[in-house]
């Protein structure tokens, strides 16, 4: 049954969104350098294997049997984007040219940026965040800990570095926690490790990602415990959103949980903005959901 409460007329803010698909979704995980099986180096994404209905998977093919390249950066995202009514997406940059450092150059109104460090460069990895937040405008630092090569967990003393570039900018940082879907071993994401980062960084604002699987639970005790920490339901479908997530908004957490999404990578926009509808959340949470806490913790309105 669809959702009455669904507010068609709030815009949403979107805090996960890649700039490539097709055959070159593989850059979006170009940072994703512990992979082994040879599957996964043969997927468009490394976790292409959990997903249904990839978008631009099955796009044409030109004369020679090539897949064609659809779209990429701005020209990609903002047809889906205006469709889903999407006001503003975060992308990742670097600090040299790309695709998302054009989208939040040319469209300031629709764009705005963050930046995964590798941990393992913990002095190369400052230098750029404060070269892009001064440069750039960056609004969050991205973490992806099971992901590098070698491994740096949630509360890795490389991980301490960045945790205080970030408080010292006023930035907050969006980590990945819970089992990952890329085949990648699973315990520098244990969602306990944030419980100490939290303690240790008290004015650090932490937002997971990916789902904080299977200690969805463990992850409203700890929210209910440390105001700066919050969930974000990137890379995952709404039909799939945790219920123990989807009680705590409706009770306590209003203003802990954020949406994101997973467009191109491994969900489309039309699939996710359908299947919200039929997401319980009050009525009051939406517009909280939605927009109001990204604006709040990424300072969107400065």
């Amino acid at each position: 049954m669809t959702s009455s409460t669904f507010p068609d007329d709030v815009a949403a803010i979107d805090t996960m969104m890649g700039t490539r698909a097709g055959p070159n979704a593989k850059l979006n995980y170009e940072n994703l350098t512990g992979i082994k099986d040879a599957a996964s180096r043969e997927m468009n994404f490394p976790a292409q294997y959990m997903f249904k209905d990839v978008p631009f998977s099955d796009q044409a093919r030109d004369a020679d049997g090539q897949l064609q390249d659809p779209p990429q950066g701005a020209e990609l995202c903002l047809p889906f984007m205006d469709r889903s009514n999407v006001q503003m997406a975060m992308i990742g940059i670097g600090p040299g040219k790309s695709e998302g450092r054009a989208m939040v150059e040319e469209h300031p109104d629709r764009f705005f940026a963050c930046h995964e460090p590798d941990p393992n460069d913990v002095m190369g990895s400052i230098r750029t965040i404060r070269q892009l937040h001064r440069d750039a405008g960056l609004k969050a630092v991205t973490a992806f800990p099971c992901g590098r090569n070698p491994q740096v967990p949630i509360d890795d003393p490389k991980m301490y570095a960045l945790y205080a570039t970030c408080c010292e900018l006023d930035i907050p940082m969006f980590c990945c926690a819970g089992i990952p879907g890329p085949r990648v071993p699973f315990a520098p994401q244990h969602v306990e490790l944030i419980d100490q980062v939290m303690y240790d960084f008290p004015d650090l604002v932490f937002v997971t990602r990916h789902g904080c699987e299977p200690w969805q639970d463990l992850m409203v005790k700890l929210m209910l415990k440390w105001p700066n920490l919050h969930y974000s339901t990137s890379a995952f479908s709404p039909k799939h959103y945790p219920q123990a997530i989807i009680d705590y908004a409706n009770t306590r957490g209003a203003d802990k949980i954020i949406y994101a999404g997973y467009f191109p990578m491994g969900l489309s926009l039309d699939r996710i903005f359908t299947e919200l509808r039929d997401v319980p959340f009050k009525a009051e949470v939406w517009p909280k959901f939605l927009r109001e806490n990204a604006i709040r913790v990424l300072k969107l309105d400065a």
